[in-house]
């Protein structure tokens, strides 16, 4: 008889863990899973590839005040749910204000903790074998849902982050498992919740290989991405973490160097208006270029001669696994989880976070022909999937002598 799986999420917009939830879709197999999807939002550009043996529950209206403004979700009636945002943000500012948070996450936090006491249930008829909540914040499936197991992930390096950390561990607390996309993750999350180790489970970020692949064919970017010089491509949300405000004086120090490179960032976010200021104050203008948010970034991806992630922190940035995938070197920040991202000199660089030596690297990588070769070669042998990882969910329940799982 095969088991009852409820995944819940946010939406399915072009972030890497919600690229991450497709691959985990795609690689579950429909012979053993009954699977449902519950989404707060039936939103985003990767809607179309939920896999067809995934049972899409409807939206339930009050899940989707989260994530929207408020002043929208007023109009439309929802004046407590609202209201508790409200609530939950003005704590948040107050709490983060008190211990001099700068990047803090308890404003995400507190929108779901405040309005979980009002929310409906997910499925309350049904108890399932195995819930999973994909992404932070993980109340909903602690308190909304009836399971035998149920599983948290993590999808970022917690050092890197201001979080309340009482409030948090009580949340993670609730569940039996927390699923960990890498060991280096898995190391920055226990040093701020050392508590909660006897939870911790390996399940590395599944991608969908076929879907990438397919989706890299659909179109020529050449209009958007000449093929001059030399292109260097970075995807990720416009914001403090992926360090795209520094992308400037880095391309800048490359043409410096006598290296003729265009530079172009896919992505969207609150930094956008500070990256086209760094744009101008470097000179940048004509070399680095905001192609703005794509639903397919995978040709984009196909087209270029490198791609850069120049993030500040990460925990394992899918992006770069995407790129691996389509066969291209890959060049990432020596930041803290970067030794679980890629094998230095093998199938990509690891360079200095700083922006001189970060430029010095590049170029050195760059000019050698030989190895951005053999980068490319090594990324197209692996297989960058991990599909296998998807079969480590069986292994949290119970076995079954009457079915598959014995």
């Amino acid at each position: 008889m095969k088991k009852s799986l409820l995944i819940v999420s946010h939406a399915l917009e072009l972030g890497g863990a919600e690229r991450s939830l497709v691959g985990l879709l795609d690689a579950l197999d429909p012979e053993i899973w009954n699977i449902d999807l519950f989404l707060l939002r039936h939103e985003g550009e990767l809607m179309d590839a939920v896999p067809a043996y995934v049972n899409l529950l409807p939206q339930i209206s009050a899940y989707t005040v989260l994530g929207r403004p408020m002043k929208n979700t007023l109009r439309e009636g929802h004046f407590l749910l609202t209201a508790a945002r409200l609530v939950g943000k003005i704590t948040a500012g107050r709490y983060a204000k008190k211990h001099k948070h700068i990047e803090s996450a308890v404003g995400l936090e507190y929108s779901h903790k405040f309005t979980c006491p009002l929310m409906p249930k997910i499925q309350p008829e049904k108890e399932y074998d195995l819930a999973i909540s994909f992404l932070t914040p993980h109340y909903f499936v602690a308190k909304k849902v009836r399971a035998k197991k149920k599983i948290a992930w993590i999808h970022t390096d917690y050092t890197r982050i201001q979080v309340n950390i009482s409030s948090e561990t009580a949340m993670w607390s609730a569940y039996d498992h927390i699923a960990s996309i890498s060991d280096a993750v898995t190391e920055s999350f226990l040093k701020i919740f050392p508590g909660l180790e006897d939870k911790i489970i390996l399940i590395e970020n599944i991608l969908p290989e076929r879907f990438v692949k397919r989706q890299a064919e659909l179109f020529s970017v050449e209009d958007e991405m000449p093929a001059k010089g030399i292109r260097i491509l970075s995807i990720g949300r416009f914001c403090y973490q992926k360090n795209f405000d520094n992308v400037p004086d880095i391309c800048a120090r490359l043409l410096e160097k006598g290296l003729d490179v265009y530079w172009y960032l896919i992505g969207f976010g609150p930094d956008e208006n500070l990256i086209r200021r760094k744009i101008i104050e470097a000179g940048m203008e004509k070399r680095v270029i905001l192609l703005g948010k794509k639903e397919n970034p995978y040709p984009y991806i196909k087209a270029c001669d490198l791609y850069a992630q120049p993030s500040r922190y990460e925990g394992k940035a899918v992006t770069v696994r995407e790129a691996q995938m389509l066969g291209k070197p890959v060049v990432i920040t020596d930041y803290a989880t970067a030794s679980s991202q890629l094998e230095d000199g093998v199938d990509g660089i690891v360079v200095p976070m700083d922006n001189v030596g970060c430029a010095e690297a590049m170029a050195v990588l760059l000019e050698d022909v030989e190895c951005m070769l053999r980068i490319s070669k090594n990324c197209s042998l692996h297989n960058y999937s991990n599909g296998a990882a998807a079969r480590e969910l069986k292994n949290l329940l119970p076995p079954d002598p009457s079915n598959k799982w014995s």
